[in-house]
């Protein structure tokens, strides 16, 4: 008798050893499982153990930002999915959704986001943003008055600033691939 008591001891003990998993973890394990994402988006784990901290590069084949790459990070707390993953851009770009500090406006990523959202879904979002920028929602308002004011100007302004051109007093990073 007391030798099953002490297996179950050493049983209970390694248990506790184990990491614990997370509601958020499950969760991004099903959303990462359930992505057909395309081959204008790459994902990628510094930390293969992390899946809660991830990279993503949209690398747009129309639009103004046609042929550059964009990198953002995704930060995923333990609040998954009752609240959005942290996206940020890590290079400046002259966009009129994202600041020159990489904070992205995108409105699932607020006030909209519903825990039914999936990863696919910011992908998705994200992706869009560079094919059909919102200049009625920005983030970097001489940007969106451009694209509002003068297409040709603002599509000018992409392609000089994609190739970590200067305007108005800003350096942009160089972002063609």
């Amino acid at each position: 008798m007391m030798k099953i008591w002490s297996l179950k001891a050493k049983e209970a003990a390694a248990e506790k050893k184990k990491p614990k998993i997370s509601a958020a973890q499950i969760r991004v394990q099903k959303d990462l499982s359930e992505l057909a994402i395309p081959k204008t988006i790459k994902m990628e784990f510094p930390d293969p153990e992390d899946i809660l901290n991830f990279n993503v590069i949209i690398t747009p084949d129309e639009g103004f930002y046609k042929d550059g790459n964009f990198s953002f990070t995704f930060a995923i707390n333990n609040n998954y999915p009752h609240e959005p993953p942290k996206v940020h851009c890590t290079q400046k770009i002259y966009h009129p959704n994202l600041d020159l500090q990489g904070n992205v406006c995108l409105n699932i990523l607020r006030e909209d986001w519903k825990p039914v959202l999936s990863l696919h879904s910011v992908l998705v979002g994200l992706q869009y943003l560079f094919l059909e920028p919102n200049a009625d929602d920005p983030l970097n308002k001489e940007a969106a008055e451009d694209f509002r004011a003068n297409r040709h100007v603002f599509e000018n302004n992409v392609r000089k600033t994609l190739q970590g051109g200067w305007l108005n007093g800003v350096t942009y990073d160089n972002v063609m691939a």
